[in-house]
This record gives structure tokens, sequence and C-alpha cells, in this order.
């Protein structure tokens, strides 16, 4: 079967250009990179304009050196997530600033440290949310919620940036089946959607819902009808488009948020920022449904329908079940992007410069996304 993936390129490329390593050219001292600095609203002023942007572009911030255990990435791109809008707007704030965002990473080793095995020189490898964590007190499977965790681009520099330094076990091989722009969203929407599909603990031929419909879900339904290919999958958007964007890649279902299904679902994964969804997720489970909800943070703006609309009877009763997904662990991205090549998972990407990061984050702010936004770095 012919794999194509569609790219909505703001730059004239082709959507299948060859896997290649990078050259050999020297590596310089000082890099181009988008950085926070303070938290930023992303709300419009009273005149409904924009205000400041939130990232500020730098044009020579030092590139490191990696040491023991470390690589060096040139980076290709990155995936622009609605962690960065947590991020941003403070409620996920980086320990320090500045900081370098970007948690969807595809680059080439360019520069190993001491005792380096995994990954060699030219190789093209992928880094994800998890940026690293403890292996002391806890088996790798529950690395995701060990107080060690560090998440890339908040805790340590991402891939906003020309170069990257993170530890060779936290990379990962890239299927060749991607290219670099294709595979981005692959480590973070892809994986931790991944995880949400896990944790809903569906069976093949019980249905599934998907509240929202963006980076992460359109790759759930995808990976969703390659496991389960009796399950039925029902999509909630708030946008026609992306509805009927959804029914393209195989929901049997698709409406708005607060719309009724043909039938109650068995499991439910929420990504979306608001609170409204969850409402509407707990109406449309079946009784002993589950909701994972597949969010760093909840905004706060309709907050307030959990004091107003809760409803016991309808909403929690009947042994219904919440639970939340918390970041990602290796094996879940080492074991997605495995099947992401083997089905293989088809993205729809908009590509953009580093320096227009500032716009694309304003549009993810807007929800006016389909599929997942990624920067192409020069």
């Amino acid at each position: 079967v012919l794999f194509q993936c569609l790219i909505l390129n703001k730059e004239s490329q082709s959507s299948f250009a060859m896997v290649t390593s990078p050259t050999a050219a020297a590596i310089p001292d000082t890099m181009h990179a988008m950085i926070i600095t303070k938290v930023t609203s992303l709300q419009k002023d009273d005149d409904n304009n924009d205000k400041e942007d939130p990232l500020t572009f730098v044009n020579s911030m030092p590139i490191p050196q990696p040491k023991l255990n470390e690589i060096l990435l040139r980076v290709s791109v990155c995936g622009v997530c609605h962690t960065e809008l947590d991020e941003i707007e403070g409620r996920t704030p980086p320990p320090s600033y500045p900081v370098i965002p970007g948690h969807e990473v595809i680059g080439h080793v360019v520069k190993v440290g001491e005792q380096v095995t995994l990954h060699k020189i030219g190789d093209r490898v992928g880094v994800g949310w998890i940026y690293d964590s403890s292996d002391n007190n806890y088996e790798e499977v529950e690395e995701n919620v060990s107080t060690s965790f560090r998440a890339t681009g908040r805790d340590a520099n991402g891939g906003y940036a020309q170069y990257m330094l993170v530890k060779e076990s936290y990379a990962y091989p890239i299927p060749s089946v991607f290219t670099d722009e294709e595979a981005a969203p692959l480590l973070c929407a892809g994986g931790v959607g991944y995880r949400a599909l896990r944790l809903a603990n569906v069976h093949d031929g019980q249905t599934l819902g998907l509240m929202g419909f963006g980076g992460s879900a359109h790759i759930v339904l995808q990976l969703a009808k390659h496991l389960y290919p009796n399950s039925n999958i029902y999509v909630f958007a708030r946008s026609q488009d992306t509805r009927r964007f959804a029914l393209t890649l195989g929901a049997c279902w698709a409406g708005n948020i607060n719309d009724e299904p043909p039938k109650k679902i068995d499991a439910i994964i929420d990504t979306t920022p608001a609170w409204t969804p969850i409402l509407a997720s707990l109406a449309a489970l079946k009784p002993g449904g589950r909701l994972v909800i597949n969010a760093i943070r909840k905004e706060d703006f309709d907050r307030h329908v959990l004091s107003s609309s809760l409803d016991y009877a309808q909403h929690l009763w009947m042994e219904k079940e919440i639970k939340s997904v918390a970041n990602v662990s290796r094996k879940d991205l080492r074991d997605f992007l495995v099947i992401a090549g083997e089905i293989p998972i088809k993205t729809t990407v908009t590509n953009y410069p580093l320096e227009e990061a500032n716009v694309a984050l304003k549009l993810l702010k807007k929800g006016s996304v389909q599929g997942a936004y990624v920067l192409k770095i020069r």
C-alpha cells in the first residue's frame, strides 16, 4: 500500500523528501533559538488585538557541548504542542528563564559525549516530552510519574533551536517511512496519545470517543483503527471543517462537543484544554465507561461549569471512571514509533519557519489547526 502523508506547506517543497544524513559541516559556536523569558498571556486585548509575542528570537545562543552519555543534535524540525501554551501562560511554567521550548524534536546526531553507544554521528533520532527521569526508585514503565521527571522544553532546553543536547537513552530512532516533518508530531501528540489509548482499556469491538480533534486525536484515530478494527470511533469537535476531517480519516460519526452520539460510548479520550468537554464526555459514557483526560493542564476560562453543571446522577454515577494521563515514558515512545511505522500513521501538518513560531502558537491558541503545526529549523 502506497504511503502518503499530506503536508500543507507555507514553503514550496516536496511532501516526499528523502531522509538523508546531515553534511559534515563544522559545528558553529552559536545558534538561533526561540526562547521563553517570562509568563505571557495569549489572550486578546480589549481592542481584539494580539498582545506581545510570547517567544523571543535570539541569534547568538551558545551551542552546548555533550558530556557523559549525551548527544548533540542538529535539529531539522520541531512540532508545536498545546503544552507550550501551558508553559508560556504559566499553568506549568519553567523552573527558570530563559528556556528553549519544544518537545517534538527531529534531528541528526552531530557530536557525541563519552560512553555513548546507542547512537552514532549521522543517525536520525527524535526526542519527546520526557527529557530524563530517575530509574532508582521506579521501574521504567513508571518513570513518567517519578518526582525526578524532567520535561523537554520546560525543565531543560528543547527543540525550538538549531541544536539540542539530550541523553542518548532519551532519543529514539525514527522509522525511515517518515520524513522529518511527518515524524515530528509522533514524538508527543502520538506518543502521549498512544499512552492515553492504552489507559482507555478499549477492547476490539468496543466504542471509542475522541473529545477534541487536533494533533493528538488525529493520530490516535488512525492508531485505534489499526489496533481495534471492529471498534466504532466517535469524534467530538467544535469546527465543522474539523468534523469533516475526522470523517475522512475513518471516524464513524462526528458531532459538536455537546451533541449526543448515536449510542453511549465505552471509553472517551479528552484532549481539549477546557472543562465543558469533561461534562459532555461523562454524559456520553456507558455505565462503567472510562474517561481519559490527555492534558498536562486545563485552562480556567470555563472551570465554573464544574460547580454550576456537574450532576452526580448524570455524570458520575453508574461506576463511571476518570483517569488522567501523566507525561510519557521511554517505553511508550519506543513502542509507539515501531507501530506508527508499521501502519504507517498519516500525519497532517502545516509548516512554519522557526522565526514564525509566535504565529503558530497564536493560531494554536485560537484552535485554528487541522492536524499539527511543525517548525522548520534552518
